[in-house]
């Protein structure tokens, strides 16, 4: 071996030692101030506009809402510093922070605010109208000062508004050219969007005017969606990501290569969703049997690895609406399952359908497990797309597995999954005492000591009169390289306020 040999190989020995210790945990950007973040693209950037839960987490960067929800879930001060109730509910007023200004220099006031919300429920192509209906009318009392009179007494206004529903908008954007909002978002948020690429990635700078800039430590971030969940922990090691979401089938992969992983409880849970006005739906020993012949933990165990819960109701245990007498409520019973049916006049089973845009084998754990129980069941796999039109818009599949990503108020998400206009209600039909128990929510103080109870109660009537067959809670798992300090899960939209990177 000559001198040359020997110097080529430690020079490619040492060259492989900077790689491996890259791809350990702390192979992020370079620069201080900036982040990349590993998630996917909005549906459109305008809140008045967005289809998807799941945009939450990336116009929350962007804009502000007169309240916003804290790691637990709870509504607190953002462009509001503060809120009060009129005697029996039916109307709020909220004070603002002095001297808010839109990314574009306009004033973020209480007319600004009016305005704001007056588009979100009257504007024709506004997919918040339903939720923004409950808001009779919105008057000016002073530039920081805005009331909401309501339809009808309602406590969960500031739980609403802490979300996409309550996310406010530069008029002089909209009032302009309100369709560039869809990829030219102007709010009043931590960041302000200085390019986008639709399906890829955006470009985010921080805005100084944020009413709590000098909690944000980041000065530039970068929004890059992954190409496909199997190679996110590759992202992670070659620096293309700082911090991701991944999968549970990627969890100890992440953890062997190094990075911080942090397992956070949300709102999300696997259902499904049920039409009980179609046949053989509409007789309740059908539901009832898909119920009961549900291995819930096989579920979370074969497709999520172990890291879930099972559930029988939509919210995690540990939230204010879970309530725990429904835990076990459909154990897992194959023979009560075939008893059922036969009741049901099946003694010899039943064919099925399930619609599905789910691609990870729940589907098919599901359908081996029905099968058991004499429940045949025949997977129509689409794109999200086209489930979500089949699903919720044209209400022409029954029987169908989906997410639900949960909302900021508890009568909310009921509302979407059993509301008469419910977009997860399938069959359209609440029975009345649903109707009842939900508007008692919303009627409750959310700091009165019957709060908790209240809203437990209408979960469990709820729960045991509509036909969706909740599976598990999930939770979002984060992996992130290890100089990424001060990172705080949130239950809902996820924030970077008191991130920062710091060289471990």
């Amino acid at each position: 071996m000559n001198r040359l040999t020997v110097k080529l190989i430690a020079l490619l020995t040492a060259l492989v030692a900077v790689t491996t210790a890259c791809g350990a945990g702390n192979a992020g950007s370079s620069d201080p101030t900036h982040l990349t973040w590993g998630w996917g693209m909005p549906s459109s950037w305008d809140p008045v506009a967005s289809t998807a839960g799941a945009d939450v987490h990336s116009l929350s960067l962007v804009y502000s809402g007169l309240t916003k929800q804290d790691p637990d879930g709870k509504a607190v001060p953002e462009a509001a510093k503060s809120w009060a109730y009129n005697d029996d509910g039916s109307a709020i007023t909220f004070t603002l922070r002095d001297g808010l200004k839109f990314s574009d220099g306009t004033a973020l006031d209480a007319t600004a605010v009016k305005k704001s919300l007056e588009r979100g429920r009257d504007a024709e192509y506004s997919t918040k109208r339903a939720q923004l209906a409950i808001i009779a009318s919105i008057d000016v009392l002073s530039p920081t000062e805005v009331r909401l009179t309501l339809t009808q007494p309602d406590y969960q206004i500031p739980d609403l508004l802490a979300g996409l529903t309550g996310m406010i908008v530069s008029p002089k954007a909209f009032e302009s050219d309100p369709k560039s909002l869809a990829t030219k978002p102007v709010g009043s948020g931590p960041f302000e969007l200085t390019s986008y690429t639709p399906g890829s990635e955006a470009q985010l700078k921080k805005y100084d005017g944020y009413y709590n800039a000098a909690d944000i430590h980041i000065k530039t971030l970068t929004q890059k969606q992954p190409a496909d969940d199997s190679v996110i922990i590759a992202g992670l090691q070659s620096g293309q990501y700082d911090i991701a979401v991944i999968p549970p089938s990627q969890v100890e992969a992440a953890k062997k290569a190094g990075f911080d992983v942090d397992v956070n409880k949300v709102l999300t849970v696997r259902t499904l969703d049920i039409n009980n006005t179609v046949a053989p739906f509409d007789n309740p020993k059908v539901v009832e049997a898909i119920k009961y012949a549900l291995d819930r933990k096989a579920l979370v165990d074969k497709a999520f690895f172990g890291f879930g819960d099972p559930n029988y109701q939509p919210f995690p245990s540990g939230y204010v609406a879970n309530n725990p007498a429904l835990d076990n409520l459909y154990p897992h019973d194959v023979k009560k399952a075939k008893s059922l049916l036969a009741e049901a006049g099946y003694p010899n089973g039943v064919d099925l359908t399930l619609t599905s845009y789910d691609t990870g084998g729940l589907a098919e754990q599901i359908v081996s497990q029905l099968g058991e129980a004499g429940i045949n069941v025949k997977i129509q796999t689409l794109p999200l797309a086209q489930a979500s039109q089949q699903i919720y818009i044209k209400r022409e599949a029954p029987f169908a597995l989906d997410s639900f990503s949960g909302r900021e108020s508890p009568a909310q998400a009921m509302e979407v999954l059993f509301g008469p206009e419910g977009l997860m209600n399938l069959g359209r039909n609440t029975p009345p005492e649903v109707v009842t128990a939900m508007q008692k929510i919303s009627t409750t103080p959310t700091d009165d000591p019957s709060y908790p109870t209240v809203v437990q109660d209408a979960v469990a009537v709820a729960v045991k009169a509509m036909p969706n067959a909740f599976l598990f809670s999930w939770p979002r798992i984060f992996a992130r390289n290890k100089d990424v300090k001060g990172f705080t899960p949130y239950i809902g939209a996820q924030r970077f306020d008191g991130t920062k990177i710091e060289a471990s």
